[in-house]
């Protein structure tokens, strides 16, 4: 063997010797104040959010917890964080990512009110010092954690002020061009995991582990798609249709259908979405989303109208509960109505839910997985009799397929249905200690309780809990594309009409907000008759609001009540004068939409002249005089009085009264008043004073 060959075998033979050199780790240092510390988890050293992150990376990564409790970004700030030795150590281990989450004690009023000024240069600052240290690291600032109303500096500046410094740090982002990551969302549902209003339990801190560790490695769990996604969908016809979804980082994703073929790229947030070019009303399309690694094709895809039906227990009412229902049943053959059916895993009745129950609801697991059905006898005889109804009309009438989704929940409150932030902004004394709150109406307190009975949580989360059905069955729709909403609601909100005068408002414009679509058409029913004392009041209240709100129609309901059931069961007609509403505002056709709807009523002499809109034909239901008007000179002190019809108006007198200075009509809780127009359509209740 030649001497070369030789030495060279020795040298490797050698190196097979020496111990391999283990691979630089990564180093991930969490900067930030408690909440990165891990304040208020017991074992905060394998619990916090670095902890856990840690975890999440493995050995190839050594992350550094460098928080620090109740510091703050700004350098005037009452504990500034570049004082602190954290921040010293922080530097000194000259990561190669570094995770700032700074800004939540500069909600302190010694601090923001003083300093607001200074946040972008200070944060800008702060970031150049550990580029410094390591001109390549990676930077990654996230969004501040919520701070919940419990709080109580909460309504006194903090709300307000913790918004501007989210906005602050979106400034700071775009100057630095460092990356942001969203430490709020994940968290802004749950409340109760925040249980000191601030800082995060261990599973709050996984929630924001888990965001760092996706942020970091651009691990996403790969293709995700919004559960209304599934064979038989309807998709909304002659709009653009945004579809989108998650996939990890970079990934490119490809949509395609009826010949479209999209395709784009995730965000480093791991979002996707493309804008298809509107499809044109038809069936059996495929629907297909790919990425290299993954595929999902969804077959027997419609396009045509969708709606949303939603609401409490008169809209959850089934089909095979309603008057006539074997014969309706039987007929329920239509391929070209198709439903989504969210149904709550646990009824809301009177007993006390198990504790697996209750672990669900916490973490709003309160409906149960569904997918998309054709429209037969045995699918609609469970799904909502209204919206069955109101489909129904319009596939009749469109002649184009038909998808309603509902998720109505029996008994549920207004305020459960309004997003967090809007009552946060606009109403934050509902949602303070709300099983104990008067704005809450006692029933539904008394049987989310009773539901309740085993917790032994101090947090109780419950589907009439504000904003709970909005974050478990609304937010999960994603945006879903829908042509508008029909609403039956309010029977759990009767006793306080000047609170529901707020939240309808609220819910209305989260909702169009939501789905940006602010012309969003939202049609609903008005209270019907019962022997409850409130309801002329509520009803006349939902009356102002249809006149106030825009895009919006009310179904008067009053001459199919029960005087002593709140589920009265002839609800074809319900279904169908929504649909009347949507055949009408939404789709053209003309056809009146309502009953006689008060517009006016003037003082000629000692009579009154009553006008209205939809006032074509002007009859009684029974043939019999007119019934149900009321005139006061004040306020309060009201008598019968006589109507007649004249036209499209209504001569209204009484001997007893004058000076008639106030007017109203089917002022009862269960009213016989009995004025319709020409297609049979009630006129609502109302109450005004005389021009």
């Amino acid at each position: 063997m030649k001497p070369t060959i030789l030495i060279l075998l020795l040298c490797q033979f050698i190196c097979l010797l020496q111990p391999v050199q283990a691979a630089k780790k990564i180093k991930v240092a969490c900067v930030g104040n408690s909440i990165t510390y891990g304040t208020g988890i017991a074992n905060r050293d394998t619990d916090s959010y670095p902890a856990q992150l840690q975890t999440l990376l493995g050995p190839q990564y050594t992350v550094g917890n460098f928080g620090k409790p109740g510091a703050t970004l700004l350098v005037h700030g009452h504990r500034p964080y570049i004082q602190q030795e954290e921040y010293q150590k922080a530097l000194h281990f000259s990561a190669d990512i570094v995770i700032i989450h700074l800004g939540v004690n500069d909600t302190d009023p010694r601090n923001w009110p003083n300093y607001r000024d200074e946040f972008v240069h200070d944060y800008l600052q702060l970031i150049e010092s550990f580029k410094k240290v390591n001109p390549q690291c990676r930077i990654l600032l996230a969004y501040i954690t919520p701070i919940a109303d419990r709080h109580p500096r909460f309504i006194s500046g903090t709300q307000q002020w913790h918004e501007e410094i989210q906005e602050a740090i979106s400034v700071v982002a775009q100057v630095s061009q460092a990356e942001v990551i969203d430490f709020h969302t994940p968290l802004y549902p749950y409340p109760i995991l925040l249980p000191d209003a601030i800082h995060p339990n261990e599973e709050g801190a996984h929630l924001l582990a888990q965001t760092a560790y996706s942020a970091i490695t651009g691990d996403y769990g790969g293709l995700h798609l919004p559960m209304l996604y599934t064979d038989y969908m309807v998709l909304q016809r002659d709009t653009p249709l945004r579809i989108h979804g998650v996939a990890d980082a970079s990934t490119p994703v490809t949509v395609r259908i009826n010949g479209q073929e999209k395709t784009t790229f995730t965000k480093s947030n791991g979002k996707w979405e493309v804008l298809l070019d509107p499809i044109k009303a038809g069936e059996n399309y495929e629907l297909s989303v790919q990425t290299p690694q993954q595929s999902r094709t969804f077959h027997h895809v419609a396009a045509g109208e969708v709606w949303l039906c939603s609401g409490q227990s008169n809209m959850q009412f089934m089909l095979q509960q309603a008057k006539d229902a074997a014969f309706e049943i039987s007929q329920a053959h239509n391929p070209h109505i198709r439903f989504f059916h969210m149904k709550g895993r646990w009824e809301t009745n009177a007993t006390a839910w198990p504790a697996q129950a209750i672990d669900s609801i916490n973490h709003l697991f309160y409906y149960q997985p569904t997918i998309w059905t054709e429209c037969t006898p045995n699918t609609a005889a469970t799904f909502s009799a209204i919206a069955y109804y109101f489909g129904k009309v319009l596939q009749d009438s469109l002649k184009v397929p038909i998808g309603l989704i509902c998720n109505a929940v029996g008994g549920s409150t207004t305020e459960s249905w309004v997003d967090r932030h809007s009552l946060e902004k606009h109403f934050p004394a509902i949602l303070k200690d709300w099983t104990q709150n008067d704005f809450i109406q006692e029933w539904a307190r008394k049987r989310a309780l009773l539901n309740l009975q085993k917790s032994t949580s101090p947090f109780k989360r419950h589907p009439y809990e504000p904003c709970y059905l909005y974050e478990a069955g609304i937010l999960p729709l994603q945006q879903y594309p829908l042509k508008g909403v029909i609403w039956y609601q309010g029977e759990s909100n009767a006793h306080n009409m000047e609170a529901h005068y707020k939240l309808f408002r609220l819910l209305v414009n989260g909702w169009r907000q939501n789905w940006n679509q602010l012309d969003m058409p939202f049609y609903f029913v008005q209270l019907s008759s019962l022997n409850r004392p409130s309801w002329p009041w509520f009803r006349d209240s939902q009356r102002r609001l249809m006149n106030e709100i825009p895009h919006t129609g009310m179904v008067v309901s009053t001459d199919k009540g029960d005087s002593l059931n709140v589920h009265p069961t002839d609800k074809r007609p319900i279904g169908e004068r929504l649909a009347r509403w949507a055949l009408n505002k939404t789709y053209h056709y003309t056809l009146l939409p309502s009953g006689p709807l008060y517009r006016q009523a003037v003082l000629k002499g000692h009579e009154v002249m009553v006008e209205f809109d939809y006032a074509e034909g002007l009859h009684t239901s029974d043939e019999k005089s007119l019934t149900g008007f009321e005139l006061a000179e004040y306020d309060g002190i009201y008598f019968p009085a006589q109507a007649v019809i004249e036209g499209d108006k209504i001569r209204v007198y009484s001997d007893s009264i004058k000076h008639p200075r106030y007017i109203r009509y089917g002022w009862q809780p269960f009213t016989h008043a009995n004025l319709v127009n020409k297609d049979q359509l009630p006129a609502s209740s109302f109450r005004d004073k005389i021009r």
